[in-house]
């Protein structure tokens, strides 16, 4: 199987609406996740929170999938959190990508898991599992996250504790970093990990800890209320359904870019 990487190569052959662009950074996390960064075209434009489609030319083809864009809209570089599936078309091939190779990326940004599709409230939970997390790397590195919310909760649940660190890794620099503490506020932020096949604290499906209510008794804070509570979900399909017809139970609408509301869902990657 032929997959091109080389700059020079992708730029022969890219589709009119795409971007040929190039990696700068790439991290292995587990045999399952890795992270990669690429250069940012200087007039690309997308709102935390959002994907893009993002691929390779493999024989002779573009391939692409969506990808939810990992740094804030402000980033010089963009960030991608991926998982590696063996014999997946793309993710395959995306796996093996070294620093200096050349990535497809479509124009056109979009999602429903951006500030301006939720109402204001109080408290913005973002549930998470596995690379669910990525558009909720963006918005935590938004300033209008934390200029919209009082509270920020982001919730990843991975099946080992391995597979947390991206996470553990983002939170701990936001914390860290004294240019970002300057323009976001990290004590409005809280980070409740679970996980679901080792012993660890927190264990079980964020789903369950939502609904024995050990995730709010864990946080100190009251159950779901829709006069102050918001939330984003991304992950698996059975996650997202379990997720919001909880959110649901507790009062909760769903809410669209065109129609505001109290949570919202990405559906781009459940399969």
């Amino acid at each position: 199987m032929n997959v091109m990487t080389r700059p020079e190569d992708l730029i022969a052959h890219a589709p009119a609406n795409t971007y040929v662009q190039t990696v700068t950074e790439v991290t292995h996390y587990t045999e399952r996740l890795f992270r990669f960064r690429m250069t940012r075209p200087a007039e690309f434009r997308f709102r935390s929170g959002e994907f893009v489609m993002i691929g390779l030319m493999i024989d002779g083809k573009p391939l692409y999938r969506a990808y939810s864009i990992a740094s804030p809209a402000w980033g010089e570089e963009l960030e991608f959190f991926s998982i590696k599936v063996p014999d997946g078309p793309l993710t395959s091939h995306l796996q093996n990508i070294k620093v200096g190779d050349a990535i497809l990326m479509k124009k056109k940004p979009t999602g429903t898991l951006v500030n301006d599709a939720l109402i204001p409230g109080k408290r913005l939970y973002m549930f998470s599992t596995g690379t669910g997390i990525a558009p909720f790397a963006s918005l935590i590195r938004e300033p209008e996250t934390y200029e919209k919310f009082d509270e920020l909760i982001l919730t990843h649940t991975c099946r080992e504790v391995a597979e947390l660190k991206y996470g553990v890794d983002l939170v701990e620099e936001i914390r860290n970093d004294e240019m970002l503490c300057e323009v976001l506020a990290p004590s409005k932020l809280r980070h409740y990990t679970s996980v679901t096949r080792e012993n660890y604290p927190f264990q079980g499906r964020i789903t369950d800890l939502i609904e024995s209510g050990k995730l709010f008794s864990d946080l100190g804070i009251p159950p779901l209320d829709p006069a102050t509570d918001r939330g984003m979900i991304c992950g698996s399909m059975a996650m997202l359904k379990d997720t919001k017809a909880l959110l649901e139970k507790a009062g909760l609408t769903e809410g669209a870019n065109n129609r505001p509301a109290e949570f919202v869902i990405e559906r781009a990657f459940a399969e």
